[in-house]
């Protein structure tokens, strides 16, 4: 991906696109994967880095979502099961196949998880990962080696998907971008333009980099910004009622020892009610998640003393060896943009993770709700509304097979693997210069090749988007990544062109941004 060449292609005068995207996590990539699946021309703005926000935050699962079906959401599960095996499908490079196991410890557990994975693995159908079923208590030990053993009677094993959540927005964004997309990181929207009848046909953008203004006009303006979905909607009407509820949720990464082997642990039901993954994710253990609502949606939300506590008490209830607050390498939360209940039960756990498409007035589209796993089907259902909005036809969506940027059956093994097919030219990178292939941490296998690769190829432009997004470092060691900031400061800025005081500006937002994530 080239942003200068694609701010080019914004200053063309009297270019009219079909789509103009606002928002680049996984639900604004997935309406323009869509959109360009069927011929359409797209621009896509995001305000901050692409997956930024809630997008690089989760619990790093392609799931159907096991306690969707405990709530009797049976549709949401089906068609997440469905996209589950679709996303393992297109993009083999950063999923994967992750058994998880739920500890047993009464007989009426066992009948319940084993009857209802059971009807997990039927929904799958040919989708399925890998059949459930019970194991010995002997076995449970062995795979699990520190779960609790007092009491324990076994376990239920079920399979799910694992990912790298900000590599598959990024991924995408450059399948986007082969396809003829127009993406833009840093580009935050100021204002809806509107024609006499006071339909939206288009909108005016800010570059955060440079300062310059532009005008960009669409047929179609879509608001895919999740949590901060409203902003727009009030940009668009002043009195828009709120739409969307942000429920917090956190995780802590531990050393992976804290569970030992390759399994996942689930807790089915803790004591609010929820469920608690402890899932091994790039050589640690993350643990989460919380339910938390916030009235504010922030770029940067932090973890709640009271919600690290949780965490740390529900997974001590299941672990042999209590992790503490010092053991923790990492923390992070995310905020999910669930849709606002008009009603009754404000409980986040009981609001609904589906989808929402709303047509304003002004012909403004807006995807509210969603997760993940159903990012593309949410991109088509948006797009869908192409015809209502415009009165053009519109051909049938064929992003279901698109094959994600890096697509390889046959990964590298190691962090090389979410690079894909990527990883053999950044590797060409360290033969011709040995010295790019020093590591910038000795603990861990990144090297310099990496920052120079995601600086000339990935739009990457500060030091966060390197260690927060194209190597995940600050969510997997954020002293680790600390240590590491200086060096990528430095060669980002040969890449970038900047001076001495661009890296000690660099620095300081990068250290003020890591103390969030190390647990004080």
């Amino acid at each position: 991906m080239d942003r200068i060449k694609n701010l080019k292609r914004i200053e063309e005068k009297g270019k009219l696109w079909d789509i103009a995207v606002i928002g680049g996590g996984a639900s604004g990539l997935g309406v323009a994967l869509d959109a360009l699946s069927r011929g359409l021309s797209v621009v896509l703005v995001e305000k901050a880095d692409f997956a930024k926000g809630t997008s690089s935050r989760s619990t790093k699962l392609v799931h159907g979502g096991v306690r969707y079906l405990a709530q009797g959401d049976i549709m949401l599960v089906f068609e997440a099961l469905k996209e589950r095996g679709r996303l393992l499908k297109n993009a083999p490079h950063l999923t994967y196949n992750q058994p998880f196991i739920i500890p047993v410890y009464t007989l009426f557990d066992k009948l319940q998880y084993s009857i209802g994975l059971k009807i997990y693995d039927w929904m799958a159908g040919r989708l399925r990962l890998g059949k459930s079923r019970f194991i010995s208590r002997e076995e449970t030990i062995k795979r699990l080696p520190q779960i609790k053993q007092k009491g324990l009677k076994g376990g239920v094993v079920y399979h799910d998907g694992q990912f790298d959540d900000a590599r598959l927005a990024l991924s995408i964004a450059m399948t986007c971008d082969n396809m003829g997309g127009c993406m833009l990181n840093y580009m935050k929207v100021t204002d809806l333009l509107k024609d006499q009848n006071g339909e939206i046909n288009g909108i005016q953008v800010r570059d955060e980099l440079n300062e310059e203004k532009y005008k960009i006009v669409a047929k179609m303006v879509v608001n895919a910004t999740g949590v901060f979905a409203d902003k727009i909607l009030q940009m668009d009407q002043p009195a828009a009622p709120k739409s969307i509820q942000p429920s917090q949720g956190i995780h802590l990464v531990l050393e992976q020892s804290f569970l030992g082997g390759k399994d996942a642990l689930m807790i089915p039901k803790t004591s609010d009610g929820r469920v608690l993954f402890a899932v091994p994710w790039q050589g640690k253990l993350v643990v989460g998640t919380t339910d938390t609502l916030r009235e504010k949606a922030k770029l940067e939300p932090e973890a709640l003393s009271k919600e690290v506590d949780f965490v740390l008490k529900t997974a001590e209830a299941y672990l042999s060896k209590a992790p503490s607050r010092q053991d923790v390498k990492a923390v992070f939360a995310g905020l999910r943009p669930l849709a606002a209940p008009k009603e009754g039960s404000t409980k986040t756990k009981e609001i609904s993770r589906s989808h929402k498409v709303i047509v304003s007035e002004s012909k403004l589209v807006s995807i509210t709700g969603g997760k993940w796993t159903t990012f593309r089907k949410m991109g088509e259902d948006t797009v869908n509304h192409f015809t209502e909005v415009t009165g053009e036809i519109l051909k049938p969506s064929t992003s279901a097979d698109i094959r994600y940027h890096g697509y390889t059956v046959k990964p590298k093994p190691g962090h090389w693997r979410s690079y894909g097919t990527d990883a053999d030219e950044i590797l060409d990178v360290i033969k011709k210069q040995p010295d790019l292939g020093e590591k910038l941490h000795p603990d861990y296998p990144y090297t310099q090749a990496e920052v120079i690769w995601s600086t000339r190829h990935e739009m990457a432009k500060n030091v966060d988007d390197i260690l927060g997004r194209r190597i995940r470092i600050l969510f997997l060691d954020a002293k680790a990544a600390l240590e590491m900031a200086p060096k990528v400061a430095e060669l980002m800025a040969k890449e970038l062109g900047k001076d001495s005081s661009w890296i000690d500006k660099e620095l300081i937002d990068f250290q003020k941004l890591a103390a969030k994530y190390v647990l004080k």
